[in-house]
């Protein structure tokens, strides 16, 4: 779905074609994922749907505090990204990829339970959101700086191939940071490497408040990999059936050797950037023709028409779900905060005694 600019000002993003096309409409038969495997995906994408209305219904309450940013309309490219990733693959996600870190393993308690910043929490109660990894699980937790994890999921393949690891690195950036020098340097230094890389814009419309017509000159980002030697393409980010095609065939062609792939995912922010912003600059016509592409609503139709589900079998599932999410909520409620005594605990290196500082003179000799 190409740029096209509207006539008032600023100049915001023209409303998408409707009606919107049928799911996995320009997708030959034989690379569309398998019935359980669409039934697979749904439950990915309706699992990370209602974890995070849950999360935004708990922030109005205030039993969440601090920031609190969503994927709500961005189902079918988180999960989309990471559903044809294998175990020895690795994660670098950004704060809307709640629907990434289900798929690769996350529960929804564990999520709640880093929300509520418990003691049990990954981070230990320091930190909330989707700043989430451990060892084991091949999700690096992000950093805040937007396109900043770029560089850590370049680093992160070099030393998996160096260590001769056949592992698939995927990682995230909105379209407002691929501004930054980070998501450039990354994309230059993964293509002369011939890294194999997955970088996804995950394009929104909106950068804040700043709409994609004031961001940036070239008609689509994806033909920003031509400057760096690399493939890219442009994707509907709410059609998950096209996602996970353009992710599969990113990974086959980086373990083939043939380097990085930079995927535009062109979808729409249907909330704030986060829930303190009322996203009012946009305008009603623009937000109500993407709610017709409403990702998880697109799958469900097709669910329908395939006969792999019925309109019953979606309602059972989502309250089957939701009771799910009910106990996942008390038990993250219920759990101890960290205590005061935990506050500096990872905080700093412990240092030893027998530890000396490096002079060089080991590696270069001595100058004396």
């Amino acid at each position: 779905m190409p740029r096209r600019m509207s006539a008032d000002y600023p100049p915001h993003p023209a409303p998408p074609v409707l009606p919107p096309p049928p799911l996995g409409a320009s997708l030959p038969a034989e690379r569309w994922p398998s019935p359980d495997e669409l039934l697979a995906i749904h439950r990915s994408m309706l699992r990370a749907r209602l974890v995070e209305e849950r999360i935004v219904e708990l922030y109005r309450q205030n039993r969440i505090t601090g920031g609190c940013y969503s994927g709500i309309g961005n189902e079918a490219t988180a999960v989309g990204i990471a559903f044809p990733m294998h175990n020895e693959d690795v994660l670098v996600p950004t704060h809307r990829d709640m629907g990434a870190h289900l798929v690769r393993g996350h529960s929804a308690l564990e999520v709640f339970r880093q929300y509520f910043k418990r003691a049990s929490s990954q981070t230990g109660g320091k930190d909330s959101g989707l700043h989430l990894g451990r060892e084991g699980s091949n999700i690096v937790g992000m950093i805040s700086h937007l396109a900043h994890m770029l560089p850590v999921a370049v680093g992160v393949a070099l030393a998996e191939r160096q260590k001769g690891n056949p592992a698939f690195v995927v990682t995230t950036v909105g379209d407002g940071a691929s501004s930054l020098g980070d998501f450039h340097e990354s994309l230059n230094f993964a293509a002369v490497q011939k890294l194999p890389v997955l970088f996804v814009i995950e394009n929104n419309q909106y950068a804040y408040s700043t709409p994609i017509t004031l961001q940036y000159a070239c008609e689509r980002l994806s033909d920003r990999a031509k400057g760096y030697g690399m493939f890219g393409e442009d994707v509907d980010g709410t059609d998950v059936v096209l996602v996970v095609d353009a992710a599969r065939r990113a990974r086959e062609r980086g373990m083939r050797g043939e380097g990085p792939t930079l995927l535009n995912a062109v979808t729409m922010r249907m909330r704030g950037h986060s829930e303190h912003d009322d996203f009012k600059y946009v305008p009603k016509a623009l937000f109500e023709a993407w709610s017709a592409y409403d990702p998880l609503l697109r799958l469900e139709k097709r669910l329908v028409e395939q006969h792999l589900a019925t309109t019953a079998d979606l309602e059972r599932w989502r309250e089957a779900l939701g009771i799910e999410l009910d106990r996942a909520v008390d038990e993250a409620w219920a759990e101890p905060e960290p205590a005061g005594a935990e506050a500096a605990r990872d905080v700093y290196r412990r240092w030893d005694e027998s530890w000396t500082p490096p002079t060089g003179a080991e590696r270069w000799g001595s100058s004396s």
